[in-house]
């Protein structure tokens, strides 16, 4: 299990970057598509990937507007958890990882069988957490902006 200490260690890892509003509207435009695209697909295994990806660019979008970048996953997922609790609830963290272990078990562990309920939970959820997500940048201030950057420097200073 990752860490946000060991996530800003990480050369991909947590770092604070200036707020960016147009690539923001980027990863916004990426989710868009992904739910687009979910329309079309009929298989789960990309059914999965398009639910997760939905859910990542969502919320890729929000860390990119706070001046946060991360590429690495697991970092970005918790981050979301310790940092992004005024925004999303625990239904919100578990239906993201969910999606991220059902695209991680159909597309490299064949053996692990992901249930039909759990494919149509994300492929529903991942729309809903899109719009909630839209909704938080839209309404985003720039002090809850500097108050998550001002936690993530201390940290990172420790």
């Amino acid at each position: 299990m990752v860490s946000i200490k060991w996530c800003l260690k990480q050369k991909l890892g947590i770092r604070i970057l200036e707020p960016n509003t147009n690539i923001c509207n980027s990863y916004l435009m990426m989710a868009e598509e992904s739910i687009e695209e979910l329309e079309r697909i009929k298989t789960k295994i990309w059914i999965a990937t398009a639910s997760y990806y939905t859910f990542y660019y969502s919320l890729y979008a929000l860390i990119i507007r706070l001046g946060i970048k991360c590429e690495i996953h697991s970092c970005s997922l918790e981050f979301m958890k310790e940092y992004l609790k005024e925004f999303y609830d625990e239904i919100d963290i578990e239906l993201i990882n969910k999606a991220f272990f059902a695209r991680n078990d159909l597309q490299y562990y064949t053996n692990r069988p992901v249930e039909e309920n759990i494919i149509n939970e994300i492929k529903i959820g991942c729309k809903d957490f899109y719009i909630k997500t839209k909704d938080i940048i839209i309404k985003l201030t720039e002090e809850q902006i500097n108050n998550i950057r001002d936690r993530i420097q201390c940290l990172k200073e420790d």
